[in-house]
């Protein structure tokens, strides 16, 4: 027994809980010990679960939520690639979290006015000149100037980026924001950005 009263105060009173539940459920089970057994099953098992569920909740995270990146070394972050067949990555921009689809083939990095507008930026005052070719036809965008772009570990400050005058379904990652680091590349359902 610890020599400490308060412990020794918590010991004896779990134990007298423990005693009043073992009564209990006695009591209640006293002749039909098959279904206490299967009851106390049951719960040995929700248990069980609980625990494995707290222990692997890290892993089942980093499978459901592909766009988050995972640091593989001190220079290399790698994103996994998602269900439909496509990378995305979710980035603070102004400090906050939004997703982004990563495109090769898009020379700009392009926000959704909803993206924008939620990154702290007035879309209605913007001027839309900018002429875009995108899997919906023309459309026309604006220059903007973001503040900060986090994307892990990295962190980028006054960032050129196009706010889109059309509907445009997820924010792009091109060209002009995978240049800032010195070498991306997939690998099967990998994406690696090393800087």
């Amino acid at each position: 027994m610890p020599d400490d009263p308060d412990i020794q105060a918590r010991v004896i009173y779990l134990a007298l809980l423990g005693a009043a539940l073992a009564v209990g459920v006695f009591s209640v089970y006293r002749h039909r010990m098959g279904q206490a057994v299967q009851h106390a099953a049951i719960w040995g098992l929700i248990f069980v679960g609980v625990i494995l569920a707290v222990a692997f909740l890290e892993p089942l995270k980093q499978s459901l939520f592909n766009d988050e990146p995972q640091a593989i070394d001190d220079r290399t972050i790698q994103l996994r690639q998602a269900r439909d067949g496509h990378f995305y990555a979710t980035l603070q921009i102004n400090g906050q979290p939004m997703q982004f689809l990563i495109d090769t083939g898009a020379s700009e990095m392009v926000l959704r006015r909803a993206d924008a507008e939620a990154a702290g930026i007035e879309t209605d005052g913007l001027d839309y000149w900018v002429k875009t070719q995108t899997a919906n036809g023309e459309s026309t965008a604006a220059v903007v100037r973001l503040e900060s772009v986090e994307l892990g570990p990295y962190t980028d400050r006054d960032v050129r980026a196009l706010i889109a005058g059309g509907d445009l379904n997820k924010s792009l990652l091109g060209m002009r924001y995978l240049e800032l680091f010195s070498g991306f590349r997939r690998d099967g359902d990998r994406f690696y950005l090393t800087r």
